[in-house]
C-alpha cells in the first residue's frame, strides 16, 4: 500500500504545484498576480468568492471490508513574505529591496503540508469518524544588510495557523457484489475575520488540497470506467470539488488520488521531464527555451520571486544539449490495445466481417460502385459518384452501424493509401455490389 502511494507522489506533486507560478515566473507578470486556482478550501467565513471551504470524495472498493485505510491529506500552506525597509529605528513595508546583487520581493510563498492517518475499515462501516488536523503558525525575520554590513531592512515570513477536519465513513453492501463505498469530506474550519481580500483569505486556506487514499486489502474500482456490473454504484458516488482516479502504477488498484484537477486513471509524469515547471500540461522544451531568453534583469526578478522559480531558471540555464534533445520528441509504445483499435474488440474483425448490400454479401476484396448521392453527399463526394472501388475493410462505429473502407480502383496511389491505412468511407446504402471481373484477383 505505501509503495503504491509513494509511486503516486510524483503525480500528486504535479497537482500540488499546478499553476503555482507561470512563465515568465516573475512576480510582476500579470498571470502571477491572481494565484492558486485549484483545490483552494477557504475559511467558512470567507464568502467574497464562490470558492468552497470543503470537498467530498466518494470511491468504491471491492473486497476491502477488513482493510486498513491510509489517508494522506496534502496541501500548500501559504506563507506571507513581507519586505520592510529600515526607517529611523523602525521598518516600512516596501515591494522590493535590493542588497548588492540580491533582490528581495514582497510576494507570498507556500509550504508543503502532509498529514497521514490510518483507520480500520470495520470501524468506519455505518459510522462517521472525524480526524482533526492542526497546523500551527510561525513567524521569522531575516535581516537584509548591504555589502558593507549596513542594515537595510528585513524580510518577515509568517504562516497563519490552520485547522481542518476529515469526516470519514463507509457504507457496505453497495451494488450487486457487496461493494464498500468510502466517503471522505475534507473541511477547512479555520477561523477568519480578515479584510475581505482573497490574498488574505488564502493565508488561512488549504491550497491545492488533495487526498491520497490507500488500502491494505481489496481494490478500488475506477469511477470513470467501472465494470459494467458496478456502473450504477459508480454513478451513485458524489464527488464535490475533487476527482478520484486510480494511481500507483499502470494497473494498480490499491491507491487513489482524489485530485482537484480532472485526470485519467493511472496518470504519469513524462520521464523526459527534467523538472517541474508548475504546469502539468507543460511543453517542457518550449518553456525551457523561453526561460533561457529572459534578460538578466528578468532572471534576477524571477529568482527573487520564489525559490521554485529560482530553481527553474537555474535548471533551464544548466540543461545540457542531450537533455534538450530528449525534450524535442518522444515515441511510446503502449502494450495495451487502444480503445479505437478494432483489435480491442474480439467480436470485430474488419478483415473477415461482411455486410449484405442489395442481397449480396460484401467483404474485404469486394468490388463496389460508389453512389454517395443517396445521402446528399458533399461536393467532394459528387466527384466520386459512379467510380468503382475495392473494399479494404468492413468497420463498425460506436453505435454498431457498419461502414465500408474503400480505395478507388483507378487511383494510382491506391497501394500507398492501403499501406498507410488511408481510405474513403461509405455506408452500405452508398454503394452497389459489382461482380469480380474474370481473371482478376484482389487489388
Amino acid at each position: 500500500m505505501s509503495v503504491a502511494m509513494d509511486n503516486a507522489r510524483k503525480v500528486a506533486d504535479a497537482v500540488l504545484y499546478e499553476g503555482y507560478l507561470l512563465y515568465p515566473y516573475r512576480a510582476s507578470a500579470a498571470k502571477n498576480r491572481v494565484r492558486w486556482q485549484f483545490g483552494v478550501l477557504v475559511p467558512p467565513a470567507y464568502t467574497a468568492t464562490s470558492e468552497p471551504s470543503a470537498s467530498v470524495t466518494e470511491c468504491l472498493l471491492d473486497g476491502a471490508a477488513n482493510a486498513l485505510v491510509r489517508l494522506r491529506l496534502r496541501f500548500l500552506h501559504v506563507k506571507e513574505r513581507r519586505v520592510e525597509r529600515s526607517d529611523g529605528g523602525g521598518f516600512v513595508p516596501v515591494a522590493r529591496l535590493d542588497a548588492g546583487e540580491r533582490s528581495h520581493l514582497t510576494f507570498d510563498e507556500a509550504t508543503e503540508r502532509e498529514v497521514e492517518h490510518v483507520l480500520a475499515m470495520p470501524a468506519l462501516l455505518g459510522v462517521e469518524r472525524t480526524v482533526t488536523v492542526r497546523v500551527p503558525g510561525d513567524r521569522s525575520e531575516e535581516a537584509v544588510v548591504s555589502g558593507a554590513g549596513e542594515p537595510l531592512g528585513r524580510v518577515v515570513t509568517e504562516h497563519r495557523p490552520l485547522r481542518a477536519v476529515l469526516d470519514v465513513a463507509a457504507e457496505a453492501g453497495v451494488g450487486p457484489q457487496g461493494l464498500v463505498k468510502l466517503r471522505v469530506r475534507t473541511r477547512n474550519i479555520t477561523g477568519w475575520a480578515g479584510d475581505g481580500t482573497r490574498e488574505h483569505a488564502l493565508r488561512h486556506s488549504l491550497v491545492a488540497a488533495h487526498l491520497l487514499i490507500g488500502v491494505t486489502a481489496g481494490r478500488f474500482l475506477s469511477l470513470s470506467d467501472p465494470p459494467e456490473w458496478a456502473r450504477p454504484a459508480a454513478r451513485g458516488c458524489v464527488n464535490e470539488n475533487t476527482w478520484p482516479v486510480l494511481v500507483g502504477g499502470s494497473g494498480g488498484r490499491d491507491a487513489v488520488l482524489s485530485s482537484p484537477i480532472i485526470l485519467y486513471d493511472h496518470p504519469r509524469v513524462a520521464p523526459e521531464s527534467p523538472g517541474d515547471l508548475c504546469d502539468a500540461t507543460e511543453i517542457d522544451e518550449l518553456l525551457h527555451l523561453r526561460t533561457r531568453t529572459l534578460t538578466e534583469e528578468e532572471k534576477r526578478e524571477a529568482m527573487a520571486t520564489d525559490p521554485r522559480a529560482a530553481e527553474i531558471v537555474r535548471l533551464a540555464g544548466e540543461l545540457p544539449p542531450e537533455m534538450m534533445e530528449r525534450l524535442h520528441g518522444a515515441m511510446r509504445h503502449d502494450p495495451a490495445t487502444p480503445w479505437w483499435d478494432p483489435a480491442a474488440d474480439a467480436e470485430v474483425s474488419p478483415d473477415t466481417d461482411t455486410v449484405t448490400v442489395a442481397g449480396v454479401s460484401v467483404a474485404k476484396g469486394s468490388r463496389v460502385r460508389l453512389t454517395p448521392g443517396r445521402r446528399r453527399a458533399d461536393a467532394h463526394d459528387m466527384f466520386l459518384a459512379g467510380r468503382t472501388a475495392r473494399v479494404e475493410a468492413v468497420l463498425s462505429d460506436v453505435d454498431g452501424a457498419p461502414h465500408l473502407a474503400v480505395t478507388l480502383e483507378e487511383d494510382p496511389g491506391a497501394d500507398l493509401h492501403r499501406s498507410h491505412g488511408r481510405y474513403l468511407y461509405f455506408a452500405p446504402d452508398e454503394v452497389e455490389p459489382l461482380a469480380e471481373p474474370p481473371g482478376e484477383g484482389d487489388a
